[in-house]
Order: C-alpha cells, then sequence, then structure tokens
C-alpha cells in the first residue's frame, strides 16, 4: 500500500515522541492505526534510532495470542529487553486483546527506560482501570479515515488524469478508508471490502466486546441511525419507531446500543447547543457515521441523500482538524455546526446547493442571531460563490482542501 505522511497526527504526535508519556491512538478499525506505528518508527529511524531498539506486536495476529495476558506479555518484553541496549521503542497493536494491558503498559513504563505506543479501536480504552494505572501518564490520538485532500492524493496515484472533481465524486461514494488505494478505488472490491469491515466493526467491537445478545435489535438500530445521520433525533424517537415496526424495546436499552456504537467509533454523537443561553441541550441529538464509504457499501443511498452525506463529510473533516463540535440553536434557527478550538471559534452551515433564493436566504439568515465576528461558512457544491454579509460562501471542494479557515 502507498504509504501516505498523514502530516496532520505526525505534528500532533511529534512533540511527545521519546517522552515518558503513553502514546495512545485510537479510531474506527482499518483507520490507519498500524500505519501510523510504521510511520513514527519511519521517523525514528531517520533521526538516527536504531531498528533493533524497536518492539512491534499486534494482538490481532494469531502468532502473538499465547501474548495476550498481561503476565506473559510483560515476561516477553523483559526478555526481548535483555537484547537490546538504550532506550527501548515499544509499539502495541490492538492493545485491547491483551487482557489486563493497563497493568503491563504501566509496570513496563515503570521500570524501563523506554518510548511506548499502543493502538485500540475502542473509545473506553481510557476509562475503568486506565484511569488507575495511568492517569496523567497519556496523551491520546484519534485517528480518522482519510480527509479528502488524503484520499486525493492517493487517488491521483492510482488516475493521473482525474481531476479535483473526479476525486470528490469518488470520495462521496467510497469514502476515506485507506485500504481502498490497494483495490484500485474499484468499486465492487471496495464495496466487499467496506462490507466486511463494517461486519468486523460490528462483530469484534460492539456485539462481542459488549456481550450483545439481541443482535438484530442492534442492527434495526445501527440502520436507523445510519438513514439518519445529521437529523435530530433521541432514543426515545428510535423506540417509538421499533415499537411500529413490531419490536418493542425500552429507551435505555436504545441508548446502551446507541453507546457500544459510539464506543466503537462507528457513529459520532453531536449535542445542541443553546447559543443565546450558552448551555448544552440534553434533548435531540445528531449522530454521523466515521466514515461516509460504509454507509454507501451498507445501505446505499448516499446519491439520493446527499445533503446529508455532506453534512457528514464537513463534520469529520472539522474533528480531523482538532475543532470540538456542537450544533447551534439560536431561537427559532438551527446552524449546522459551532466549532471551537482553544478559544478560536468557527461557525458552518452546509447545504446541497443554493438552488433558489429562499435557500439562499434560509442557509445565510442561519446566522443573522449571531453577533461575533468568528468566520461564518456556508459550504455547498456550488461552482459560483454567493458570499453575502461577510458570510463566506465555499465549493465543498474547496473548504476541503483549504489549509485553513479565517
Amino acid at each position: 500500500m502507498d504509504m501516505i505522511k498523514r502530516e496532520t497526527y505526525m505534528s500532533r504526535i511529534r512533540p511527545f515522541i521519546g517522552t515518558d508519556l503513553v502514546k495512545v491512538l485510537t479510531g474506527i478499525r482499518r483507520s490507519g492505526k498500524s500505519v501510523m506505528l510504521d510511520l513514527i518508527q519511519e521517523e525514528l529511524a531517520e533521526n538516527g534510532v536504531e531498528r533493533r531498539q524497536f518492539i512491534a506486536l499486534n494482538f490481532e495476529d494469531m502468532s502473538n495470542a499465547p501474548l495476550c495476558t498481561a503476565m506473559a506479555l510483560h515476561e516477553e518484553i523483559l526478555r526481548r529487553v535483555q537484547q537490546i541496549s538504550g532506550k527501548v521503542y515499544l509499539f502495541f497493536d490492538e492493545i485491547q486483546e491483551v487482557e489486563g494491558w493497563e497493568r503491563c503498559i504501566n509496570s513496563l513504563r515503570v521500570e524501563l527506560d523506554c518510548d511506548i505506543y499502543i493502538t485500540g479501536s475502542n473509545a473506553k480504552l481510557l476509562s475503568g482501570e486506565l484511569a488507575t494505572y495511568l492517569a496523567g501518564r497519556y496523551v491520546e490520538f484519534v485517528i480518522y479515515p482519510f480527509s479528502f485532500a488524503e484520499f486525493t492524493e492517493l487517488y491521483h496515484s492510482v488516475y493521473l488524469e482525474a481531476d479535483t472533481r473526479q476525486c470528490f465524486s469518488r470520495y462521496l461514494t467510497l469514502g476515506g478508508m485507506p485500504y481502498l488505494s490497494n483495490l484500485r478505488y474499484e468499486d465492487m472490491a471496495c464495496r466487499q471490502y467496506l462490507r466486511d469491515l463494517f461486519n468486523s466493526v460490528e462483530l469484534k467491537d460492539i456485539v462481542k466486546r459488549n456481550h450483545i445478545r439481541d443482535v438484530d435489535m442492534l442492527e434495526r438500530i445501527i440502520s436507523y441511525i445510519t438513514a439518519n445521520i445529521g437529523t435530530t433525533f433521541s432514543s426515545t424517537t428510535i423506540s417509538k419507531y421499533l415499537k411500529s415496526e413490531g419490536r418493542s424495546v425500552a429507551t435505555e436499552t436504545v441508548l446502551n446500543y446507541i453507546r457500544a456504537c459510539t464506543d466503537a467509533f462507528l457513529f459520532y454523537q453531536v449535542k445542541r447547543q443553546d447559543l443565546q443561553g450558552k448551555k448544552i441541550l440534553t434533548v435531540n441529538e445528531k449522530y454521523y457515521v466515521a466514515d461516509h464509504g460504509i454507509r454507501e457499501a451498507v445501505f446505499g443511498q448516499n446519491q439520493r441523500d446527499i445533503q446529508l452525506v455532506l453534512e457528514n463529510i464537513v463534520y469529520m473533516e472539522l474533528l480531523r482538524r482538532g475543532y470540538t463540535v456542537t450544533v447551534g440553536k439560536v431561537d427559532d434557527k438551527e446552524i449546522d455546526f459551532v466549532c471551537e478550538d482553544h478559544g478560536d471559534k468557527l461557525y458552518v452551515q452546509v447545504a446541497y446547493l443554493l438552488a433558489s433564493e429562499e435557500t439562499v436566504r434560509r442557509e445565510f439568515g442561519a446566522f443573522s442571531g449571531i453577533r461575533d465576528n468568528f468566520p461564518k461558512y456556508v459550504v455547498t457544491l456550488d461552482e459560483f460563490d454567493m458570499s453575502r454579509d461577510g458570510i463566506k460562501h465555499r465549493n465543498i471542494r474547496d473548504f476541503l482542501l483549504a489549509d485553513e479557515w479565517n
């Protein structure tokens, strides 16, 4: 597979290389966490660290099954370290497969002169026992599927003649899972891969990890959320919908199943914020899917639901760039994304096309109740710039490829 440098992530990880903080890389299965470990090793080697100082283990590799307890892994690392002089660099992929891994990692951190990197496919990796063993001693980096810029870079390496519009058309359907470049972005192969990936996330990271017995119910809930990405609903809404389908389920069960999906990074929950009262609203969140290509492969209809898919793409880009994102509410108006990062703020409204004056008024008018001077964007597929009243209008391709938004 062609490796792209993923500098967005490397620039965040780089300051912590060589420190005694444990570097934790999380994100949906197959989002490129293993490749990030390879990129870190490449950089270390380029900076003079000898590769014999690296110990790398992937715990989804069956040959490492005997090491999947804290004691066995601890003993194996201590044995290997005997052969290494100087600092040791430890790379543990899918560490959640190791029973009691927290104790092992903490012990190695204390005992050895080492630099530790671990990956995992569950948001709960950093809760529970870990809070006790490693509180304040780790830094987390969430690794997302490819951005449009990253996708374009690899797509061009396969199809040299493709222009930005063609790249975006393919991105809209295929999404950003890194492995697709190995399949040369061929439709049938990519869809099969993405369906298998979805099944793997569902089975390994949701069903097995959470001991879910009613898989049919889980799949109905996943289908509902996937069909309704970017729309406001509550667990009660889903409960009522399922009841109408002849499946009675408690709201609490729906909540637990949704939580299991967000823990596996399949969905992201976005809370609503009252911008006047400056408070987070407790009902009716929105959800977006980690990769819109999975949505197309498993459920289809990305073209039919293009407005929602464009929103999904923009939301994931905002996360990649480090923003904390909420949905904004001002009186009866809603702003798709209110984005904050260390005091900086950005407002983004996403639409398919500004096809009528009524649509223009609605999308630009969403900002009318906001009095601050932070940047405000309307992002669409239109080719013509319709910026007005200090509000910037951008074509979505240009918006996603821009180095910065100001």
